[in-house]
């Protein structure tokens, strides 16, 4: 697996606060793993939908016949919610999502193949979304084939500005792309991407993460060389010394200049257990749009509210939206993990943040 990216291009990974024309997720419905508890599942989603198209406008994908009547019981505003009808495994948008870059000044999206975190799960169907929504119109720019490589959007995090930061648990799991190396990896990501900065952890694993640690249930970047990060939490908490490493850790890294980064601390939750079964609860997880941040709570009164206090430090201007993700975590994911942003200038048919054409909701 050879890339023949120029490496003349110019290249850049936009930041997630950065203008979007719209946010992607798929619908929850009975032939997915949320067929227990859908109702729960289907009003998660349904509110971060109606937050998200308060603002800017959201692409929802899945079956049409299992899907648009619940959907039109939402009464979401078909100006801002439009609804495409595709088959799909489940609902993680931000692991199956294109991903955009800038090339040599114009927008393009990129289209990495999704194997289900290592073929842990079924994504077949996932796998095809992007190039379904290209077929269809629904894009404004050039897709560019990358099905040749295996790689998820909750796997890496930009500043906008050439740095990535992930983990390398997860970007050398030898179930993506096994027969490359570090080395390899990083020059692939340095041409597909631009990143001239990388950045790879080797701690803060959460028990019950089926992802392999992605980058966006531990750390995030945030404007002004800032790092947001899982805190330790109390000594008797199963994920306690695994994050105590991940912070050593992250005292070590630089920024491009040789900086320290600006570290802030969010609350780890209290452990969350069914069934036996530890659940990878992290603040971490929120969605970033242009004006608003919508964090992930569990119902934990005092360490959500804490929560959102911590994330106002890195982005001031941004208001909160807390938003109960206690139904996404039972499947191993919170909010970020849902859905997918796509930068201004990618999505056909949004003018003055409305969809300029009728959907299926009406």
């Amino acid at each position: 697996m050879n890339d023949n990216t120029p490496v003349s291009s110019l290249r850049r990974f936009p930041a997630e606060w950065e203008r979007h024309d719209c946010v992607l997720l798929a619908w929850p419905h009975e032939d997915t793993d949320w067929n227990y508890i859908l109702d729960d599942a289907r009003r998660c989603i349904g509110e971060i939908v109606r937050v998200i198209s308060q603002e800017e406008c959201v692409m929802l994908v899945g079956p049409a016949d299992l899907c648009l009547p619940s959907i039109r019981e939402q009464g979401f505003d078909s100006r801002r919610v439009r609804f495409v009808d595709m088959e799909t495994n489940d609902t993680w948008a931000r692991d199956f999502g294109a991903l955009t870059v800038e090339v040599d000044g114009s927008l393009c999206l990129l289209d990495f193949k999704f194997n289900g975190w290592g073929l842990k799960f079924a994504a077949d169907r996932d796998n095809l979304i992007t190039s379904k929504l290209d077929g269809l119109g629904m894009f404004a720019c050039d897709v560019e084939n990358r099905l040749n490589f295996v790689l998820e959007g909750g796997s890496v995090e930009s500043d906008g500005d050439g740095t990535l930061l992930t983990t390398a648990e997860c970007l050398l799991s030898p179930n993506r792309n096994g027969e490359w190396g570090r080395e390899e990896i990083s020059d692939y990501l340095s041409r597909a991407f631009g990143f001239t900065h990388q950045l790879f952890l080797h701690h803060g694993a959460l028990l019950g993460d089926d992802t392999d640690s992605h980058i966006d249930t531990l750390v995030r970047l945030a404007p002004s060389d800032t790092i947001l990060y899982c805190g330790a939490g109390e000594p008797d908490n199963p994920n306690h010394d695994e994050l105590v490493k991940m912070q050593e850790e992250l005292t070590t890294l630089r920024t491009p200049g040789g900086m320290p980064y600006n570290l802030i601390e969010l609350p780890l939750p209290d452990t969350i257990e069914m069934d036996g079964e530890i659940l990878p609860a992290t603040y971490a997880n929120f969605l970033i749009t242009p004006t608003r941040i919508l964090l992930p709570v569990y119902g934990q009164a005092q360490k959500d509210f804490l929560a959102s206090q911590v994330v106002k430090v890195a982005f001031p201007d941004h208001e909160v939206v807390p938003i109960d993700c206690v139904p996404l975590i039972r499947q191993h994911g919170s909010l970020h993990c849902v859905t997918m942003q796509f930068p201004a200038g990618t999505v056909a048919g949004i003018e003055n943040n409305e969809w300029t054409d009728t959907t299926t909701l009406d």
